[in-house]
């Protein structure tokens, strides 16, 4: 089960730290401990804080998994040393000059986990060499075939806009027997007229009868 443990900003130099910090890299974790635990240098006491953290957190992530977990099986599978921010401090000389102080602070990593996971992230990946000018190759295929791409997403976008304007046509069509559907509106209404004339007719023969 591999498990990482980082320690930030620890009062003490990159370079003394690594010296240490080579001493225990592909250690076992007992052994290592017990190295850390009688060695002199003041960064021996964060380092093994920190593989004490890395293997807590195996623990936590085995249990989590289901997994059984055995300290003695844990290997230190990568340990380094990262550079943090550096203070600067001044100390007052003669003359009223002052000389610089660089209070130094280094970020330790440690990763563990078993054997065959050490051997799984150590073992280097091969990658096939490639000249530049088959790299060149490569990023002009990949363009043109980039501009393909786009030329084909186009031409469906044209061709569904050309139907639209055919389906206009139908629209037309239809309001013309509209106009031709009002004709007969007008001949239905010649007959009223024709009917306003044979009234009068019938009045004067009342008005005949009436004078004799």
């Amino acid at each position: 089960m591999i498990a990482k443990a980082h320690t930030r900003f620890v009062r003490v130099t990159p370079q003394k730290a690594r010296r240490v910090m080579r001493e225990v890299r592909g250690l076992s974790a007992a052994k290592a401990l017990d190295l850390l635990a009688f060695a002199p240098q003041k960064p021996a006491l964060p380092i093994r804080k920190t593989l004490v953290s890395a293997l807590a957190n195996a623990e936590q992530a085995a249990r989590g998994k289901g997994v059984s977990f055995d300290v003695d099986q844990m290997v230190i599978v990568e340990a380094y040393v990262d550079e943090g921010p550096t203070m600067k401090r001044f100390r007052p000389r003669a003359q009223g000059r002052g000389a610089r102080i660089l209070k130094r602070t280094s970020h330790l990593t440690i990763v563990v986990g078993t054997e065959a996971e050490k051997a799984e992230a150590l073992k280097p990946v091969k990658q096939p060499f490639k000249s530049a000018a088959a790299r060149r190759a490569e990023a002009a295929k990949a363009e043109k075939a980039a501009a393909k791409k786009a030329k084909a997403e186009e031409k469906p976008a044209s061709e569904k806009k050309a139907p639209a304007k055919t389906a206009a046509k139908p629209a037309s069509e239809k309001k013309a027997p509209a106009k031709t559907a009002a004709k007969p509106a007008a001949e239905k209404k010649a007959p009223a007229k024709t009917a306003a004339k044979k009234t009068p007719a019938k009045k004067t023969e009342t008005e005949e009868k009436g004078a004799k």
